[in-house]
C-alpha cells in the first residue's frame, strides 16, 4: 500500500506541474498562438475539438481530459490561451490530476509487478508480453496516423 501511496503522490505532482504548466504556458500564448508558429498546430482538429468541448463544457472537460491520452494536454493548453479563469480551472485540475495519479499509480504498478514476475518465473513469457504490447502500441500508431492523413482526394479546392 505504501508503494502505491508514494506513486500517487509522485505522479500528481508531476500532473500537476505538467498540466499546470500546459495551462500557463497556453495562457501566456494567447491569441498569439493561433498567428504565430503554432497556428498549425492550433488549427489541427484535436485542438479544434477541445476547444469546441471546452466552450461548451468548461471545466470538466477538464477534468474528464485526465482519463484520456493525448487530449488532455490539448484541453490544457486550449483552456489556458481561452483565458478559463482559475477558480474554474484549479479545481478541474486537482480533481482530473487525482484520477489521472490514482489509475496510473494502481493500474501502473500492476503491470509492471506482472511483467516483473513474469520475467523473473517465465523469462520467454516475459519477452513475449512485452513484444505483444509494443506491437499493439505501433499498431494504434500506425492506425492513427493513417487515419488522421489526408488521402489524395481531400485537397481543398479555391474556387475564387
Amino acid at each position: 500500500m505504501d508503494r502505491i501511496a508514494l506513486a500517487a503522490g509522485a505522479l500528481y505532482a508531476i500532473v500537476l506541474l505538467r498540466a499546470g504548466g500546459t495551462f500557463a504556458v497556453g495562457w501566456l500564448a494567447g491569441a498569439g498562438a493561433r498567428r504565430g508558429r503554432f497556428a498549425g498546430l492550433t488549427s489541427s482538429a484535436r485542438f479544434r475539438r477541445a476547444e469546441r468541448a471546452i466552450q461548451r463544457w468548461g471545466a470538466p472537460v477538464v477534468a474528464v481530459s485526465f482519463l484520456t491520452v493525448g487530449f488532455q494536454t490539448a484541453v490544457n493548453f486550449l483552456a489556458g490561451s481561452m483565458r478559463m479563469p482559475l477558480p474554474r480551472y484549479l479545481p478541474a485540475l486537482f480533481v482530473g490530476g487525482a484520477a489521472w495519479a490514482l489509475i496510473y499509480a494502481t493500474a501502473g504498478l500492476g503491470v509492471l509487478e506482472v511483467l516483473g514476475r513474469l520475467f523473473a518465473e517465465r523469462t520467454l513469457f516475459g519477452v513475449s508480453a512485452v513484444v505483444v504490447l509494443l506491437l499493439a502500441v505501433c499498431g494504434v500508431v500506425v492506425y492513427r496516423r493513417k487515419r488522421a492523413a489526408p488521402s489524395s482526394g481531400d485537397t481543398a479546392v479555391d474556387a475564387s
